[in-house]
């Protein structure tokens, strides 16, 4: 079964809302602490390897994060390769680039813990989501938009929701 574009786009939504509130969590309890202003490594064997839970925290948040900013990523590849509605390209142009400002709003976090550097990160996270509930609107409603057809009982059915 392969997976249309409209429904990767809400997978993606949705695994983005989900580093939000792993992200909110993270924030939570200081996790970035954990790596007392040595970013990006954190305590632990070499830096590399959680030592507390904090730093666990933090580092399953990276790695969430770099799944979900490849999902993105591949989301907008797919868009701008294909022919999809330009709302969904820009949409997904929006948030592809937030992604490298947010990674440094991440390191802020870690380096400067605050309240001004929790809100630019979040922000920054709000943009991209945003910008992925919109592509994902939009996708929906277009393939909603498009009059339904029926294939005939030879014909082999398509995909017609891409």
């Amino acid at each position: 079964m392969r997976l249309s574009f409209r429904h990767y786009l809400a997978v993606t939504t949705v695994s983005t809302l989900g580093l939000i509130l792993l992200g909110v969590y993270t924030g939570k309890v200081g996790a970035g602490l954990a790596c007392d202003g040595r970013w990006p490594f954190c305590d632990g064997w070499l830096g590399l390897f959680p030592a507390t839970w904090p730093s666990f925290v933090e580092w399953f948040h990276r790695l969430v994060a770099m799944v979900v900013g490849f999902m993105i990523l591949g989301a907008g590849a797919v868009a701008w390769r294909g022919d999809y509605d330009r709302y969904i390209r820009y949409a997904l142009t929006l948030a592809i680039v937030m992604l490298p400002v947010q990674i440094l709003f991440g390191a802020n976090t870690v380096l400067n813990f605050g309240l001004w550097a929790s809100m630019a990160h979040q922000i920054a996270a709000q943009i991209i989501f945003g910008s992925l509930v919109f592509a994902t609107t939009v996708a929906f409603w277009s393939a909603r938009s498009r009059p339904e057809t029926q294939p005939s009982r030879s014909a082999t059915p398509s995909n017609a929701d891409d």
